[in-house]
């Protein structure tokens, strides 16, 4: 059974950096394409970024050129850096397989709020 534990989420004020980090448990990572999604209030749940098992990634126009995805597949961990964070970046994120099937279960998230 797949277990997905998000961390490094926080308060920043607009402009500053986060780093996530999602680590998961009970897959083979390294054969999954793996995305951060993010759920802002009263918004759908969205793919913001996704790194393919070869190492090629995409991002959703919002966020190009501030965040990049990362994956260790030794450490079965991928991350998301947040650089030139904006209010409407506030949302929990979430990892996940990227795609049209995701896996059955979701981890928790963590908040990420950026406000002054």
């Amino acid at each position: 059974q797949v277990q997905l534990v998000e961390s490094g989420g926080g308060l920043v004020q607009p402009g500053g950096s986060l780093r996530l980090s999602c680590a998961a448990s009970g897959i083979i990572f390294s054969i999954y394409n793996m995305g951060w999604y993010r759920q802002a209030p009263g918004k759908q749940r969205e793919l913001v970024a996704a790194i393919t098992t070869g190492g090629s990634i995409t991002y959703v126009d919002s966020v190009k050129g501030r965040f990049t995805i990362s994956r260790d597949n030794r450490k079965n961990t991928v991350y998301l850096q947040m650089n030139s964070l904006k209010p409407e970046d506030t949302a929990i994120y979430y990892c996940n397989r990227a795609g049209a099937t995701t896996f059955g279960s979701w981890g928790q998230g963590t908040q990420v709020t950026v406000s002054s």
